[in-house]
This record gives structure tokens, C-alpha cells and sequence, in this order.
């Protein structure tokens, strides 16, 4: 009974054991810093989800990371920069717009502007198909005549 009642209490402790990580700075400023970065940068195992809330080994190794640089007194871009250029512009939320990728920033609004230039272009030409000329009016009035005829005979 002793050793059952002394595995419930331990089985109760543990998650007293869980661990929540720290980070002691120097001011306040560097502790908003890095905050806000953890926020910022995106884990590069995880499906888009930032340094701070991921638990995954790699966003703890980034968190360390940025931990140090702020401590040695980088700012954001500084801590950004080299984060990029170790894991891509994936690592970042908001990447920024170069030559390589100008095109995904572009090519959506050129696809709405051509389907819209289509729709217009589609809806005029078809304007134009059903206007009634005089040859039409012409045409129709010729018909009525025949069918007054033969309903007449």
C-alpha cells in the first residue's frame, strides 16, 4: 500500500519537473527586442509557427541564438540578417522583395487585372453582337409581312 501510495504522489510531481525557459537581460529594451524576434522568426522545422511557441530543438537552438546576439548588443535587423542568411528568407515572416521574387509579389494583381480586361473585353463584344441595326429592323418587318401574307391566303 506504502509503494502505491508513494507512486501516486510521484506521479503527481511531475509535472513539477516541466521546465519553462528563462531569459534574464541586461535592460528592458533587450528583453523586448528579443520578444519581439522570437515572434518574428519563423521556425524552420515547424509549419509556420515562430520561434517562441514552437518547442522543436531547432527553435530552441534559435532562441539561444537570438538570446546571445541581443546580449551582445545587435539590433533586430542585425539578429534578422544573420538568421537569413543561415536558414533562407523562409526563417523570416516577412520577407523582403528582390528580383527572384518581385514575381509572386506582382503576378497575382497582373492575373486579376488580365481576368478583368477578359470579362470587359468578352461583355463588349458581345454588346456589339446584339445591337439592332436598321438592317435587322429591315429584315424583321419583311418577315412580318410574309406571315400576314400567308395567315391572310
Amino acid at each position: 500500500m506504502r509503494y502505491l501510495l508513494l507512486a501516486i504522489v510521484l506521479m503527481l510531481a511531475l509535472p513539477a519537473l516541466a521546465v519553462e525557459e528563462k531569459y534574464d537581460f541586461a535592460n528592458d529594451d533587450q528583453a523586448r527586442l528579443f520578444s519581439e524576434l522570437t515572434k518574428e522568426l519563423r521556425c524552420p522545422k515547424c509549419q509556420n509557427q515562430n520561434i517562441a511557441d514552437s518547442d522543436a530543438v531547432v527553435a530552441k537552438d534559435l532562441r539561444d541564438k537570438v538570446e546571445e546576439l541581443v546580449k551582445k548588443g545587435q539590433n533586430k535587423d542585425q539578429v534578422i540578417d544573420y538568421m537569413i542568411d543561415r536558414y533562407g528568407y523562409f526563417v523570416h515572416y516577412q520577407p523582403p522583395v528582390t528580383p527572384a521574387t518581385i514575381l509572386l509579389w506582382i503576378l497575382p494583381g497582373l492575373i486579376v487585372i488580365a481576368g478583368l480586361a477578359f470579362i470587359v473585353l468578352r461583355q463588349k463584344k458581345a454588346a456589339q453582337k446584339a445591337s439592332w441595326s436598321a438592317a435587322d429592323e429591315q429584315k424583321l418587318q419583311q418577315l412580318i409581312k410574309q406571315y400576314q401574307r400567308k395567315e391572310s391566303a
